[in-house]
């Protein structure tokens, strides 16, 4: 915990620090939410297809979504998706002409949550 997902356009392969992004993003959530720096696990997937309205041209989308254990205030959880829009700002550089559409939202994992390391 926190289980983290980045979807975004492939048409932002090579306008999209991932690196960079997932170390600002996992310091920006220890700071937040109290979570441990060994803990963050940022995944990123790349998919294909975007439309947007009518559109299938022109636009690029980057969505994310946290899941952290529960215990968080609403407060802290629209604090860290805040920051995550700033950051996506900053990580995200399109193509000029490219619409770039970011969201995130942070949600509590459900009670059966279960994880193993080796």
């Amino acid at each position: 915990m926190p289980q983290i997902t980045v979807d975004y356009s492939d048409r932002l392969a090579d306008d999209f620090d991932r690196p960079g992004f997932a170390r600002a993003l996992h310091a920006a959530t220890v700071e937040i939410a109290a979570a441990k720096p060994p803990a963050c696990k940022t995944q990123f997937r790349r998919t294909q297809d975007t439309t947007v309205g009518p559109d299938t041209e022109g636009h690029a989308v980057v969505h994310v979504v946290i899941g952290l254990l529960a215990g968080r205030t609403d407060e802290t959880k629209a604090r860290l998706t805040e920051a995550v829009v700033e950051l996506l700002k900053r990580y995200v550089k399109p193509a000029d002409g490219l619409a770039l559409h970011v969201s995130a939202e942070v949600r509590d994992l459900d009670p059966s949550y279960r994880k193993y390391e080796s």
